[in-house]
């Protein structure tokens, strides 16, 4: 599969990358093509699923790895945060809505349109930080009401020096 960067995602037309989002979950489906973002790209880069172009120019892993660091300035931890869980198994989509990085389903889970089942929905909300990176209190606080207030539970992943990752639930006790 063949796809094409631009700016802050790469796009794959037609039904070979709907079958991506289909088969795997990656990617937002459109009518006739389906929008990666870069930590995604990365990873299907990297497990050799996909090819990138820009203008006409195949990118190896580690030109787009270069590109996607540019663009995104926590992209690191993302991306060694992204592959720890689609390699155990989670499925993985953006984070955003919620404020941060990931938000992620049960293994097992095919993303579906319309109502869902409980086991469905959004089972943990991840935020990727490196080990050296410093947060507020109140920082926190926000991240674990957001994911509580979607009943799903708060991790901080981080990344050490060696990129392993330490997982670190976070909620909130009410006396």
């Amino acid at each position: 599969m063949i796809g094409e960067l631009l700016e802050d995602r790469v796009v794959i037309w037609g039904s070979d990358g709907l079958s991506l989002y289909d088969e795997g979950g990656f990617g937002k489906p459109f009518d006739n093509r389906v929008e990666l973002s870069l930590v995604e790209s990365c990873y299907l880069l990297e497990k050799k699923k996909i090819t990138i172009k820009k203008a006409e120019k195949t990118l190896s892993f580690k030109e787009f790895y270069e590109y996607a660091v540019s663009k995104e300035p926590e992209f690191h931890q993302k991306f060694v945060v992204y592959r720890d869980l689609r390699e155990r198994g989670y499925l993985v989509k953006t984070g955003f809505k919620f404020g941060a990085h990931f938000r992620v389903y049960e293994r097992g889970v095919k993303l579906k349109r319309g109502p869902k089942q409980a086991h469905e929905h959004t089972k943990f909300v991840v935020h990727a930080i490196s080990e050296e990176d410093r947060f507020s209190y109140p920082e926190l606080s926000r991240a674990t009401r957001l994911a509580q207030n979607i009943r799903a539970k708060m991790i901080w992943a981080v990344v050490d020096s060696e990129n392993d990752v330490t997982y670190y639930e976070i909620f909130r006790v009410s006396p």
